[in-house]
């Protein structure tokens, strides 16, 4: 499983548990850590003969984590299998941006941000759908215009169907 604390990405495996113990692989070296929830998010950490007394909040109904460790607070995401898949299709195909935002799959939309004639610069959220019951948020990676939106929270969209038109900057 891939974790992204703050900037950095990880990849993480459990190798083994035994009760407390854990084994485990974090970017190729092995950890073998004793691990211990104590009370509302206090944890007790044994490793490699050190302690360590982190604290953990978890957002409920995510896969997200507050650690507090040494004066420090650390952003932690727990990354399914679906967005390193997305990630890396992306990395493969840097794509520029094309003049309609269509539908990747048959997906039911949750929320539209935008509104015809809106301007948008790279990385505007545009839109929410959910589909297999995980939610992805759409966005732009240029500057635009939204030209038309034909699409609204609750309905039901086939895959490649056009969600929303846009004039992109450079067509100006």
């Amino acid at each position: 499983m891939e974790v992204q604390i703050g900037n950095r990405l990880a990849e993480v495996t459990l190798l083994s548990k035994d009760g407390n113990k854990l084994s485990i692989d974090i970017d190729g070296k092995v950890y073998n850590v004793d691990f211990c929830m104590l009370a509302e998010g206090q944890c007790s950490v044994l490793c490699d003969g050190v302690s360590y007394s982190p604290f953990v909040l978890h957002k409920e109904g995510t896969k997200h984590y507050s650690v507090g460790l040494n004066y420090s607070t650390y952003e932690i995401d727990m990354l399914d299998a679906k967005a390193k898949y997305m990630r890396m299709r992306r990395k493969a195909n840097p794509a520029k941006q094309a003049d309609k935002i269509k539908s990747p799959m048959p997906a039911k939309v949750i929320n539209v941000f935008v509104t015809e004639g809106q301007q948008l610069k790279a990385g505007d959220v545009v839109l929410t759908i959910e589909a297999m019951k995980m939610q992805s948020s759409i966005m732009v990676s240029e500057d635009c215009v939204v030209e038309t939106v034909n699409c609204a929270a609750g309905d039901i969209v086939m895959a490649e169907q056009v969600l929303v038109g846009l004039k992109l900057k450079q067509n100006e």
